[in-house]
């Protein structure tokens, strides 16, 4: 069987092998026959969604069935009174928003990625993006999960309540397993009212430490309004718009820039107007620019998700996304820059993040794939010891997995295992992804 190169890799670039057959099941019994079959004749399964994911963990090995959700992607229903949606796993995130806007409610899990990305992906990696901050990741957007097991058991958990303490939450086994525990069929999700009218400023701060400080500002000002705050180094921000064609309403001079995003009324744009004027004039904002319409907030926005463009500016690239306690970025951040500058001058190394959520993200390149050990070395050795974690949205997959012990302890590591062991005792599902 000739296998289409789309499903060899991800955007991670790692590839592994050719894998013997590639199915794209349309239904949950078929997923599950399928998942029957390769336990019989003892095969290995590759689950993939969207493939845009940075860790390789949907990257197939030589001999691996696939199972590619892509045609698991019907939108099944949407409670327009309640504001609750049930979805096949391989609807795209863009169509998970659609549905919800067309039916008067919001779904606020949003990333670049949106039109390519699938929901269940998203929810086996508890992705989280752009408006973490006051929505949460995926795991606060799911109520409930169907999902087939390593036996080809199908456990539907397909709640609508918010409320249920009738014993374990099982979404919670599959939510973040990387599909490592089950493959997530199905899922019913939690939509939000529209936010309201919404205002967007890039502001520069004087320093790293002053991103914390004024985030803290706009929290107390702000309240519930404030929906995104992405900080930017000046290199992301200028190469961003050397790809784009999007000029920066900045002036240079600063090494550190933010996007932020007010939503929530009428009031949004003058609330965050008057609360960076003030921040300005206590010294945390250097210069700062207020989008006057929707098409200028488009372009500032333009400029933060342009990631894919660097991505392949800068291939092969080494991709992160740490995180860690705020009061520790600043560190971290600096003695991360200095030693790749010094390793690899002739690379790029770009900053950016959510800082809301503790999540930094690191894009650097190129690198040959003979050095990605000793670029991630460098940047997991500076969590050690910071309370953070190696992968705050992106997921383990393999490339990540030599550093998992950096961040988690030797007891949750076994707890991990033991769990696997436990519900795919012959290794069926995504072997070798989050640990051996």
């Amino acid at each position: 069987m000739t296998v289409d190169e789309r499903y060899l890799r991800d955007w991670s670039g790692l590839t592994r092998g050719v894998p013997q057959t590639v199915h794209q099941p349309a239904s949950t019994d078929e997923v599950a026959a399928l998942v029957r079959q390769a336990r019989r004749e003892g095969k290995h399964i590759t689950v993939q969604g969207g493939l845009t994911g940075l860790a390789g963990g949907a990257v197939p090995a030589d001999g691996d069935v696939v199972i590619n959700m892509g045609r698991m992607n019907r939108i099944e229903y949407v409670d327009d009174v309640e504001g609750i949606m049930q979805v096949q796993a391989g609807a795209t995130l863009q169509q998970v928003q659609e549905a919800a806007a067309a039916a008067g409610w919001f779904f606020p899990v949003d990333f670049a990625a949106r039109g390519s990305c699938q929901i269940g992906g998203n929810a086996a990696t508890n992705a989280g993006g752009t408006q973490v901050l006051r929505y949460g990741t995926l795991r606060d957007s799911v109520l409930g999960i169907e999902a087939v097991l390593a036996d080809g058991e199908i456990v539907t958990s397909l709640t609508r309540l918010v409320k249920n303490s009738s014993g374990l939450d099982l979404r919670f086994l599959f939510i973040g397993s990387e599909g490592t525990l089950g493959i997530i069929t199905r899922l019913t999700l939690r939509l939000q009212p529209p936010p309201g009218a919404s205002a967007t400023a890039l502001a520069q701060v004087p320093d790293i430490a002053s991103l914390s400080a004024l985030l803290r500002h706009l929290r107390v000002t702000l309240g519930p309004q404030l929906t995104a705050y992405e900080f930017m180094s000046a290199e992301f921000l200028q190469q961003a718009s050397e790809l784009t064609g999007v000029a920066s309403p900045l002036g240079p001079g600063s090494a550190w820039s933010v996007l932020i995003q007010a939503s929530g009324g009428a009031d949004a744009h003058a609330n965050l107007e008057a609360a960076l004027t003030r921040a300005y004039d206590d010294g945390l904002v250097t210069d700062c620019a207020v989008a006057a319409s929707l098409a200028d907030a488009d372009k500032f926005w333009r400029l933060r998700e342009s990631i894919p463009e660097l991505m392949s500016t800068l291939k092969p690239t080494v991709n992160f996304d740490c995180g860690l306690p705020m009061a520790q970025m600043p560190d971290f951040v600096e003695q991360v820059q200095r030693a790749l500058q010094q390793r690899y001058p002739q690379a790029r190394h770009l900053f950016m993040g959510h800082l809301g959520d503790n999540n930094i993200h690191i894009l650097t390149g190129p690198h040959p794939e003979s050095e990605w050990f000793n670029v991630e070395e460098i940047v997991y050795s500076a969590l050690r010891g910071r309370q953070g974690t190696i992968s705050a949205e992106h997921g383990i997959g393999f490339l990540k997995k030599p550093f998992l012990g950096y961040t988690r302890s030797a007891g949750e590591l076994q707890l991990l295992q033991r769990i696997k062991r436990a519900l795919d005792p012959d290794n069926t599902l995504n072997p070798g992804r989050i640990f051996d």
